[in-house]
């Protein structure tokens, strides 16, 4: 028998058993999205219940899986969540009531976080089966698993045969489990939101402004959705984006992303997690032509601005007449997070060629509010601050910020704005001596 399946089995355990080597007190620690383990924190947060245990934290990012767990009142003071990302209604209703904390910080930065504060006693991780070497990969989840298993004391596996092999920076060793365990979960998924009217004329806007040539990145929703079904008629694209998402499979097998014309990681779409559909975690199976690395490489800004004509494509909450955005709260309401915005704003900066591009719907409430606004809502946290904002698009057109005197810039976003709101904005934006 291979030495390596000797030890896998010498290693194999059980959920419950897992759970039963966490004591009071532990910080845990797991991966984003699809890999963060499923299992161990049930069994851990099921235990913390019928043995009255204290203080354990599970620490997670863009948490989608026992989503029961972040708002269930008997595991108050015993098995609290925090996150460093608000993605879900759970997440954001837990944070809002002070069952979980948040913590905030650029996406890029969070390995160095969890590496000098939240200081990890246990690592687990959703990964994919091992193979004949005695290697697991962290599948879909890269992001921030490289630094959590090498700042944690203990790592424990959840090996899942629904996990997709991909390749890059995306392995660990059997030597380096404490333990593992099987699970048979179908990974959770994020399918293609239905596109809008608003939205395809949106994604038409930015299309125009992205090359061919470009290596583009693109955020979760409806509005890059669009713009990935926009680029349809591209040639020679390439991927450099946290985010590896369902329509970027689309543009590469239609052949429009070839990734022949990037500088750095020629031929390669480079991603730093995933999330989509059972048909994208089987597209992304031991496929060579995909690559995933920590986040603090992927997103860091000197590294994104590497590849000429970078053109990142996002979207938020609001945005005010000063080019402030706000991506992250309603009012004073924790609604999502930094995520990867900032990053690819200032990567896009450093690029040659490069454009950041925010996208927004030009209203909300069924048209009875404007997005475009005098001044950020109240309480209103600033992503992306008015010195880097460089495109505005919305179903009226694109504004280009940068290079702009805080008069043009105002100008140019009201003239972007809804007709029902110009002559507010305009009024306004004369009360504060803009324009």
């Amino acid at each position: 028998m291979n030495k390596w399946r000797e030890l896998y089995n010498a290693k194999l355990s059980t959920s419950e058993e897992i759970a039963g080597l966490i004591e009071s007190n532990t910080i845990c620690v797991s991966p984003i999205g699809a890999g963060e383990a499923w299992a161990i924190p049930a069994a851990v947060a099921k235990r913390a219940k019928e043995n009255d245990l204290s203080g354990i934290v599970h620490w997670s990012l863009l948490s989608i899986v026992n989503k029961d767990l972040w708002n269930d009142e008997e595991l108050d003071g015993k098995f609290n969540n925090a996150t460093l990302y608000c993605g879900t209604n759970e997440v954001r209703k837990a944070i809002n009531e002070k069952r979980a904390d948040f913590m905030p910080s650029f996406y890029y930065q969070i390995p160095r976080s969890i590496d000098e504060f939240v200081k990890p006693d246990v690592f687990y991780a959703m990964v994919s089966p091992m193979d004949e070497h005695g290697y697991f990969s962290f599948g879909t989840s890269i992001s921030n698993a490289i630094t959590m298993k090498k700042a944690a004391k203990r790592i424990y596996l959840e090996v899942n045969p629904n996990m997709p092999r991909t390749h890059g920076n995306s392995f660990i060793h059997i030597t380096e489990a404490d333990a593992l365990c099987h699970v048979n979960n179908i990974l959770p998924e994020l399918k293609s939101s239905y596109i809008s009217k608003n939205e395809m004329i949106i994604g038409n806007y930015i299309a125009e402004l992205v090359p061919n040539g470009a290596v583009i990145q693109l955020g979760i929703g409806g509005i890059p959705n669009a713009a990935a079904h926009a680029l349809s008629d591209k040639s020679d694209l390439g991927i450099h984006s946290e985010l590896f998402t369902e329509s970027m499979v689309d543009l590469l097998e239609q052949g429009v992303v070839t990734n022949r014309r990037k500088n750095i990681h020629e031929g390669k779409s480079i991603a730093t997690f995933a999330l989509g559909t059972k048909k994208m975690y089987e597209y992304l199976n031991d496929n060579v032509g995909i690559e995933f690395y920590p986040v603090d490489y992927v997103n860091n800004p000197n590294v994104i601005g590497m590849n000429d004509n970078l053109i990142s494509i996002n979207s938020c909450i609001e945005v005010d007449l000063f080019g402030q955005v706000c991506a992250e709260t309603l009012g004073t309401k924790h609604y999502s997070g930094v995520g990867g915005q900032v990053d690819f704003v200032r990567g896009a900066c450093l690029s040659k060629g490069g454009k950041s591009i925010i996208a927004i719907e030009s209203t909300a409430k069924k048209g009875t509010t404007s997005k475009i606004k005098p001044i950020l809502t109240p309480g209103s946290v600033v992503t992306t601050s008015r010195n880097e904002v460089d495109y505005i698009v919305t179903e009226y057109g694109a504004a280009r910020l940068k290079g702009k005197t805080i008069g043009e810039r105002a100008k140019a976003l009201i003239s972007i704005a809804h007709p029902d709101f110009r002559e507010m904005l305009k009024f306004e934006a004369k009360k504060m001596n803009l324009i």
